[in-house]
């Protein structure tokens, strides 16, 4: 007979552990993460809609479902375009992506900005906002400092796009009383020359003043907005504007102002104006 041994057979006992069972393992975490940018998403298209206009928000549809190229201006390359928009228009440069016709649609409209000019009892499109961007300091490369384009405010109107150079209470334009421009008065006209050949069209340069206090025999308010007005006009030339885009030069003395009080520094201003294409 074998010897009988006295050791304990050994027992191995398996458990199975389900972890999570407290909160549900971690899958909620990926259902909240989504649900978070639902509505991340979901409050950026409600400001959308609440902040474009329609032609905006038809852009921006037509920006996530694009039936042509969309190339805004040529890129010099050599590719299936040769480096040419598709639409390119002979020597038409565009802005924005698409308003590929002169007289464009409304939808097309929507993907370029639209200055409008009668022309032959059509509309044509005016590139100005490319320029209002880069006046205004929107284009991520602005040339000046905050303080100089404190001193700039941009219109359209039917005439044409209105850049407004203006005194503030601490820091004139022009020496007083004189066409002498200040240094915030040279950095701003730099600025609008170099920003001048994004488009083609001629320009009205306008001379405004505020009243005097003292009443004078001889008003000066007509001469030195003239000389102002003039002198900008210098300016632009010296910084590589042609003559012969400059096509009036105005002086409107004290007769349209800006602020209700008459003296204000407001009203002591320079208007630059990128006329619509005739």
């Amino acid at each position: 007979m074998g010897a009988q041994s006295n050791a304990a057979p050994i027992i191995i006992k398996k458990k199975r552990v389900s972890g999570g069972e407290g909160h549900h393992g971690g899958a909620w975490k990926v259902a909240y993460a989504d649900f978070v940018t639902a509505m991340m998403a979901f409050f950026m298209l409600m400001w959308l809609l609440n902040a474009t206009t329609e032609q905006q928000r038809k852009g921006l549809a037509d920006y996530f479902s694009p039936t042509i190229p969309v190339n805004p201006v040529s890129g010099g390359g050599d590719g299936a375009f040769g480096g040419n928009n598709m639409f390119s228009e002979l020597t038409m440069v565009m802005d924005g992506s698409g308003a590929s016709q002169r007289s464009p649609t409304a939808a097309r409209q929507a993907r370029g900005s639209i200055g409008v000019a009668n022309e032959g009892g059509k509309h044509s499109t005016e590139e100005f906002s490319t320029l209002e961007a880069r006046l205004m300091g929107r284009t991520g490369e602005s040339m000046v400092s905050d303080k100089v384009l404190k001193h700039i405010v941009t219109r359209v109107t039917d005439e044409g796009l209105v850049v407004e150079l203006f005194d503030t209470e601490d820091q004139p334009l022009f020496e007083s009383g004189s066409d002498t421009p200040t240094a915030i008065m040279r950095a701003l006209a730099l600025l609008v020359a170099r920003s001048s050949d994004l488009v083609t069209n001629n320009i009205a340069v306008e001379g405004h003043v505020g009243s005097s206090p003292v009443v004078v025999a001889s008003n000066p308010v007509w001469t030195v907005s003239t000389s102002r007005a003039q002198k900008v006009r210098q300016m632009l030339q010296d910084k590589g504007v042609q003559p012969v885009r400059l096509d009036r030069i105005t002086g409107h003395a004290d007769r349209e102002i800006h602020d209700e009080n008459p003296m204000a520094a407001r009203n002591n201003r320079i208007e630059i104006i990128f006329l619509r294409n005739s």
